[in-house]
């Protein structure tokens, strides 16, 4: 991986307007992620979501594809739910969400964020960073793409569909 540029302020990492992260709960190493400080909190693209209560307390079983433009390869997780989030898409129009606790880690920082599981299997990117984890120690140039390093040539391949 590459390092990321020198940050600007102290204690603050630089990150582009795409990073690659990892998801360390579920030994994902990587994942293309959007990040966008239009959205207050991070989204992950979520399927074969199953609400359960364990203990006493709500918990969601779910699937998520790290790759982004393939069905390959999947990962399950179950995970406490936080809590139920009204989100407004950037169409405009308003869903609830179930939010979790989830690792992430940006340019070679872990953080715990709030992450809300929708179907984003429409969309460019399988997971956005939002406000909520930025506020955490990153400032963003848009001008830049993968300040925070790249996977190898395979691994980049691998999430565009097509063989190492």
């Amino acid at each position: 991986m590459d390092p990321a540029p020198e940050p600007t302020e102290p204690g603050k990492v630089v990150v582009g307007w795409r990073e690659w992260v990892a998801l360390p709960q579920a030994d994902v190493p990587w994942v293309k992620a959007k990040v966008d400080t239009g959205a207050r909190s991070s989204s992950i693209h979520a399927f074969d979501l199953e609400v359960y209560e364990e203990d006493g307390h709500e918990r969601v079983r779910f699937s998520i594809h790290p790759w982004q433009r393939s069905d390959e390869d999947h990962v399950e997780l179950s995970l406490p739910v936080l809590d139920m989030r009204e989100v407004r898409s950037s169409n405009g129009q308003v869903e609830k969400r179930y939010a979790v606790s989830l690792d992430v880690t940006l340019a070679g920082r872990t953080i715990t964020t709030v992450m809300t599981l929708s179907n984003r299997d429409e969309m460019g990117f399988r997971m956005l960073i939002g406000r909520e984890a930025l506020e955490r120690g990153f400032l963003v140039d848009s001008s830049l793409s993968y300040a925070g390093g790249k996977p190898r040539r395979a691994v980049r391949r691998k999430n565009w569909g097509k063989q190492p």
